[in-house]
């Protein structure tokens, strides 16, 4: 006798997700990369990789164009009286938090936050279902 008679639980199967694709980025120059006037694109891992960098230079619920998923919310940070430690502490979930909406994203591993007069500068290695993204934003 089945307790839940509604519920079959193996029929359910995961959707795919699709092939992740976004503009090409100049990390350098923090800019799109145009060919002929059009945006060039990349996809799988490097398009995670853009996705991260513009994640967490947006600043989360400022922009009405992205949804409030989107963006970091380390901002939050400034002015704040906190020790270094708990500044330190507080970015790291503020970046978990914020990659934690991408599909893409299987985890983040590694974070590394440092604090140079007003920059916040982050490294971390970012698990994701293209495979391992260094990122140093």
């Amino acid at each position: 006798m089945n307790l839940f008679p509604l519920i079959a639980s193996n029929d359910i199967q995961a959707e795919e997700i699709p092939l992740c694709r976004e503009v090409a980025w100049d990390f350098e120059q923090d800019k799109p990369i145009f060919k002929q006037g059009m945006p060039m694109t990349v996809e799988g891992k490097e398009a995670v990789q853009v996705w991260i960098w513009n994640a967490l230079k947006t600043v989360r619920y400022r922009y009405e164009i992205y949804p409030w998923s989107y963006g970091c919310e380390v901002e939050n940070l400034i002015g704040q009286p906190f020790t270094d430690a708990v500044k330190q502490s507080e970015a790291i979930r503020y970046v978990k938090e914020c990659l934690a909406e991408s599909p893409y994203i299987e985890s983040v591993n590694g974070i590394q936050v440092s604090f140079d007069e007003n920059v916040l500068s982050v490294e971390c290695v970012v698990k994701t279902i293209y495979g391992e993204v260094k990122m140093d934003v």
